[in-house]
């Protein structure tokens, strides 16, 4: 028999769950095709791959990225592929690209996820000619994809499109019966096309970009909960899923969401909400929340699920441009103020910082960032003496407040000022309980968003890193091969596409892992430009040596540290990946 490709001597794990098995693939048609005890001969495919000490497993399934406008302009999504990663999801937070005109898609997108306006409108401007779902997936069935994709469609999209935007962030409006049963259609569409399902954000703290209103909350946001209830409707009847975000801030409304995913008398509603995190402000969330959505799937019939991170939750911000300033009404304030001139002269003045120091001090009450300047360091400034340091440490040397020491450094240096801060998952312990829960789905990567602020590329391997030193240490979280399945098949079978599996006539989706190489370099500081989006540098953890191969497809992505030729210029590799 001849194949397009054979992987032999490797640890193969196929994304069920099953034990890890010492075999040898054999891949055609970009299917797997055989699997054998014995291994193959190099002369019997053009690629061969040995697989000796390595992991062979699915390629990973990337649930919750922010791609949208990078997946137009560099559809290789290569900062993806390297790490293993074969299927992303775009369309989440409420925010797709499918259904509204190219400024309102800018609008809604970029300052949300920090991606710069000024290269996504001409590019939206320039390529976006869909303005359906149907012709959505069109598009991306003729565009040269790296991995494959999978797509919600984003509330907020629905109701600018139905409604405008002026419109949609007016809280004195209701839409009427005609633009509810419209929305309904957009969903219908949606599914019919092979969506996943709707996304939602009912978190405040996301602003909209622009200049027509801008620092207006996304429009999902401005939705009454009838308006979720009916959309959901269609959404349980076709078996499709909601994800979601709760107001991260108070919290309390993901008990609605609770009681919608709920099945009695009546099909249960799937559900993912983000997110599933030891968050320093709040340590007692996580022991919590878990518990509590095993509880309401085992009590009420419901499929709710927590979006987690398997890593830590790192930040790093130049001046005050991260999305943390926008969960209070003093970082809004200035986030608000585009023109630097502007924005330094409010910093310096004196009642700004008191109602600065006012939110900052107020340890009480709802919040995601803990709010603590000493839990920070400089990383990088043209005043040399405070590199290394917290703002804190800064302010005792000045003899100022944390925060006047912060506010001066921007004033000062502006976005020459980076630093770095943590804001969850920063215990093991805990977040191996977070990565074994029953409640959760592993994905909350934010690939493409956040260019300089975090980056969660690598976060499948990071997993498997926690997982494997866990083992070795003798305090076992999981076995690997469920740690494989909670990475691939699980995800696949959960959001209904064809992906995560590796058995015989599955898509040929693979990637060869290095063990001994999940070290600490994965956590490992660089930057990269970013292909597409003005070549602006991105910051990135990345370690090379641990993916040895990705074949998407049954072709080869990635190589020995080397993107092959093709991925994002030939079609043949990913596909548009319709749910079931």
């Amino acid at each position: 028999m001849q194949f397009d490709a054979v992987i032999n001597n490797g640890r193969f794990f196929d994304g069920t769950g099953a034990a890890g098995q010492d075999v040898h693939l054999g891949v055609r048609d970009g299917k797997m095709v055989a699997i054998s005890s014995e291994p193959f001969a190099h002369d019997v495919a053009p690629l061969a791959i040995d697989a000796r000490n390595r992991w062979v497993m699915p390629g990973f399934i990337d649930t919750h990225t922010h791609y949208d406008a990078e997946l137009i302009a560099a559809p290789g999504l290569t900062e993806s592929v390297r790490h293993g990663v074969t299927t992303v999801t775009v369309g989440s937070c409420s925010i797709s690209m499918v259904l509204s005109q190219p400024e309102d898609c800018a609008d809604l997108f970029t300052r949300v996820e920090s991606v710069p306006r000024e290269q996504v409108l001409p590019l939206l401007r320039e390529r976006k000619h869909w303005s359906s779902p149907g012709e959505w997936v069109d598009f991306l069935s003729r565009h040269p994809l790296g991995p494959n994709v999978t797509s919600f469609i984003g509330h907020s999209d629905i109701r600018v499109r139905t409604l405008g935007l002026r419109r949609a962030v007016d809280r004195e409006i209701r839409p009427d019966e005609i633009e509810l049963a419209q929305m309904e259609r957009y969903v219908e569409e949606a599914l019919d096309a092979g969506m996943l399902g709707m996304s939602t954000m009912t978190t405040k703290w996301d602003k909209l970009d622009g200049d027509r209103v801008r620092s207006a909350s996304l429009p999902s946001t401005y939705a009454r909960w009838s308006e979720f209830r009916r959309l959901n409707r269609v959404l349980r009847r076709r078996g499709r899923v909601h994800q979601g975000a709760p107001d991260i801030v108070t919290k309390y409304n993901m008990f609605l969401f609770f009681g919608q995913s709920m099945g009695l008398l009546r099909a249960p509603l799937k559900t993912a909400l983000i997110s599933l995190m030891d968050v320093k402000s709040n340590r007692l969330l996580a022991r919590t929340i878990g518990k509590l959505a095993t509880a309401i799937n085992t009590i009420f019939n419901a499929d709710f699920r927590w979006q987690a991170l398997p890593n830590r939750f790192d930040l790093y911000a130049d001046g005050m441009d991260l999305v943390i300033f926008e969960e209070f009404g003093a970082g809004q304030a200035a986030l608000h103020l585009k023109d630097a001139l502007e924005r330094n002269h409010l910093l310096g003045d004196e009642e700004y910082r008191r109602w600065f120091r006012r939110d900052y001090d107020k340890r009480f009450g709802p919040r995601v960032w803990h709010r603590d300047f000493r839990d920070s360091r400089i990383l990088a400034c043209p005043d040399a003496s405070v590199i290394g340091k917290s703002f804190a440490e800064v302010g005792t040397e000045r003899n100022i407040h944390p925060v006047d020491a912060f506010l001066d450094l921007v004033v000062a240096h502006g976005t020459a000022l980076r630093w770095y801060t943590v804001i969850a998952n920063d215990d093991e312990r805990i977040l191996g309980k977070i990565i074994a829960d029953r409640g959760a789905l592993i994905g909350f990567a934010d690939s493409g968003a956040h260019i300089r602020n975090m980056a969660f590329y690598n976060s499948p391997l990071r997993m498997l890193r926690l997982v494997r030193d866990a083992e070795l240490r003798g305090e076992p979280i999981m076995p690997v091969e469920k740690a494989v399945w909670r990475l691939t098949g699980e995800l696949a079978d959960w959001y209904g596409i064809e992906a995560g599996h590796l058995r015989l006539g599955d898509r040929a989706d693979i990637v060869v892992i290095n063990p001994a190489a999940l070290d600490e370099r994965l956590e490992g500081y660089h930057e990269a430009p970013m292909a597409g989006l003005g070549e602006i540098e991105r910051l990135v953890n990345r370690n090379d040596a641990a993916v040895d191969a990705v074949l998407i497809n049954g072709r080869l992505a990635w190589r020995d540290g080397k993107i092959e030729n093709g991925v994002g210029s030939e079609t043949g590799f990913g596909r548009f990946l319709a749910a079931a």
